[in-house]
């Protein structure tokens, strides 16, 4: 589903005169670009987020965008679930390029790498957004962004070992139950996937603040756990 937004809103761009690139579904740095030059010719705040005044120029009052609004950051997660670690000495090329484009000194993927993950996924599709000193620490999103409550695409953090050891672990929001969130993340089980963690553990949630237009996201996703709660995503 995030990809078919992407790609309506790529032709509606092509539509309106402007080029994203290639119709791929991907929300790339030449589709926010358009996007921002649209949004420019337009009037709107240039923020390169299809929120829902971008949604009505872009497809009419009287349309609205497939799926639902578009978290670009959530998108480029949902890209890649089953993104895994190589066991051994190896690397994968993928999560070490992740380093890479942070300009992050990172060892290997044997280092936990859910706040890389985390970065990634926000800095390949909100370019101006000011990421923490130290992303590879999952407890420095803790003063990431804006506050928010828990919520889709919310940037979650959680303690892990205990809540003063300094370990953490942050991921997306993607649903929860009466106990326990359900999390998109990197380091889980050694790959991105979804995963439990429990309420208990909860310490914040975080929202980009160049994605204000949004206006915090879709409220709370209620769902039924059919999976045991993860106890430690080092």
């Amino acid at each position: 589903m995030a990809s078919e937004r992407i790609r309506a809103i790529q032709n509606a761009l092509i539509a309106k005169g402007f080029l994203p690139g290639e119709v791929d579904g991907i929300w790339g740095r030449r589709t926010i670009a358009a996007t921002k030059e649209f949004q420019k010719k337009m009037g709107l705040e240039v923020d390169g987020i299809v929120g829902p005044n971008t949604i009505i120029a872009l497809f009419g009052e009287n349309k609205s965008l497939p799926g639902g609004p578009l978290l670009p950051w959530l998108s480029e997660a949902q890209q890649l679930l089953g993104t895994k670690e190589v066991l051994g000495k190896r690397n994968n090329p993928v999560i070490l390029d992740w380093a890479d484009d942070l300009d992050i000194h990172y060892s290997g993927d044997e280092v936990p790498w859910c706040g890389l993950f985390v970065g990634h996924c926000v800095a390949a599709t909100m370019v101006d957004e000011v990421l923490p000193s130290n992303p590879l620490g999952a407890r420095q999103w803790e003063k990431f962004g804006d506050p928010i409550e828990p919520r889709l695409g919310a940037i979650m953090v959680f303690w892990r070992i205990s809540k003063t050891s300094g370990f953490g672990h942050v991921g997306f929001y993607t649903g929860e139950d009466e106990t326990a969130f359900r999390i998109l993340g990197g380091n889980q089980s050694d790959k991105v996937c979804f995963t439990w963690i429990s309420k208990d553990r909860f310490l914040k949630a975080r929202w980009p603040r160049t994605a204000a237009s949004l206006g915090g996201g879709q409220a709370i996703v209620k769902m039924n756990r059919a999976q045991d709660l993860s106890s430690n995503e080092a």
